[in-house]
């Protein structure tokens, strides 16, 4: 069951405000995995924009969370697989809440499909513009910001299918895998002063889970180290880390969160 506002800034906030004074904006925020990192960013003392392709979801949350938290945080609709829409983005939501030192990208989609002969051209390119094609525009951009402004950090949000791809999500699995990618290349192009790191994540009980067979994944995870799929809100003390003050000296670096599954046979 997914944690109440309330209770995940409680849980949060007990650790301190560890992104206290920093702005963060998280694509795919409005659910799931970047729901749960916004919330523990303004939890932490963050100011967030909260963004993905439905803004009433977003606005929604941005003012159940600015109520919870007293932070800035601002909603806005945006498709993170058109390029000529990102630049605007992050324009609007540096007016209203000023530089975005903390960049999220977490947005994505793995659409299923028959076999991989009947992949068409469009789901082909819709799955490699939001997973890849979008992330490196917003890493290219706002990377290139921080940069002239002094610093920032960049997080992205991998999955374990790009070290274990299967036939049945294999476009999804080979972007995530070219993300994994250009994590190193923005980690050298922008560094010293912005730090560029990826969560590589497991299967999480998400929205997304419940298109899955859960007796057949219970099954499958009584060879994992974990013996279970996560829980959204066991991704954000991994978040915290790679986007907050002790991870100075961690740039280019995959951290896994996946209960073990990449460790399993």
């Amino acid at each position: 069951m997914r944690r109440t506002v309330a209770d995940a800034v409680a849980a949060t906030r007990s650790s301190g405000s560890p992104m206290a004074g920093r702005t963060a904006l998280v694509t795919g925020g409005s659910r799931g995995l970047g729901r749960e990192i916004a919330v523990a960013f303004a939890a932490a003392g963050a100011d967030v924009a909260i963004v993905s392709r439905k803004q009433e979801a977003c606005v929604e949350l941005a003012a159940e969370l600015a109520a919870a938290t007293g932070q800035r945080v601002t909603g806005h609709g945006a498709h993170v697989g058109e390029w000529g829409r990102l630049d605007a983005l992050l324009d609007e939501v540096e007016d209203g809440l000023g530089p975005v030192d903390v960049l999220v990208n977490n947005a994505g989609i793995a659409p299923v499909y028959p076999s991989l002969d009947e992949v068409g051209e469009e789901l082909f390119d819709k799955v490699l513009a939001v997973n890849l094609k979008g992330p490196f525009r917003m890493m290219a951009v706002a990377g290139r910001r921080m940069a002239e402004r002094g610093g920032g950090a960049i997080l992205n949000v991998s999955s374990m299918a790009s070290g274990r791809p299967t036939a049945s999500d294999l476009p999804y699995a080979a972007a995530k895998s070219a993300l994994n990618t250009l994590t190193a290349g923005f980690a050298q192009e922008y560094g010293p002063t912005v730090r560029v790191n990826t969560i590589v994540a497991g299967p999480f009980r998400t929205d997304i889970s419940k298109a899955w067979d859960m007796d057949a994944v219970h099954d499958m995870a009584q060879s994992w180290p974990s013996r279970r799929v996560g829980e959204p809100e066991e991704i954000v003390g991994a978040a915290l880390y790679l986007c907050g003050p002790t991870a100075g000296y961690t740039t280019g670096s995959l951290l896994t969160v996946d209960g073990g599954r990449l460790a399993a046979p």
